[in-house]
C-alpha cells in the first residue's frame, strides 16, 4: 500500500529525469531572457508556473522569500501565461523580484513533461536534475532549505 502512494507523488508513472542532465533551453519574452546553460555551476530552483495557477500563487511569497535568502542559488521561473500584459500586472502587483520569464506556448514544460503546474526541477551545479516537486511547497521549510544547502 506505502509503495502505491510513493509513486503517486510523481503524475508520471516513474520520475525519469531525475539523475539525468537537465534539457537545456533559452526562452526570451522581449523583456527577460533565461539561458540554462549560463546558469551551470549553480544550483538552479527551475519553478514552472502561471499566473492564473492557484497553487502557484500560493508558493510564490515562499519562492520569493527562499530566493532572498539564498541569493548563491538561482530560483528561476518560467511562466506560461500568454497574455503579456496580464503577465507584466501580475508580476509587478505581487513584486516578484526572482528571475522570470514569459514562456506562452509551453515550450519549456514540454521540454521537461510538465503537464500540470506548478512543478519545480531542482538542478545541481553540473547541471542534473536532483529532485522534482509537484504542486505548490513551502520553500522555505528547513527540510527544503536544508537539502538546497547541501547541494
Amino acid at each position: 500500500m506505502m509503495a502505491m502512494v510513493l509513486a503517486g507523488c510523481d503524475r508520471n508513472s516513474a520520475p525519469t529525469s531525475i539523475g539525468k542532465t537537465a534539457p537545456e533551453f533559452v526562452v526570451s519574452d522581449g523583456v527577460s531572457t533565461v539561458d540554462l546553460k549560463q546558469l551551470k555551476g549553480k544550483v538552479v530552483v527551475l519553478n514552472l508556473w502561471a499566473s492564473y495557477c492557484t497553487p502557484c500563487v500560493e508558493e510564490l511569497p515562499s519562492l520569493l522569500a527562499l530566493h532572498e535568502r539564498m541569493p548563491d542559488i538561482a530560483v528561476v521561473a518560467v511562466s506560461t501565461d500568454q497574455d503579456d500584459a496580464v503577465y507584466r500586472r501580475f508580476l509587478e502587483r505581487h513584486h516578484v523580484t526572482l528571475t522570470t520569464v514569459r514562456d506562452g506556448d509551453g515550450r519549456v514544460n514540454r521540454l521537461y513533461g510538465t503537464e500540470l503546474i506548478p512543478e519545480t526541477y531542482i538542478i545541481d551545479r553540473d547541471g542534473v536534475i536532483r529532485r522534482k516537486f509537484i504542486s505548490a511547497q513551502d520553500w522555505t521549510a528547513p527540510e527544503i532549505m536544508d537539502y538546497l544547502k547541501r547541494l
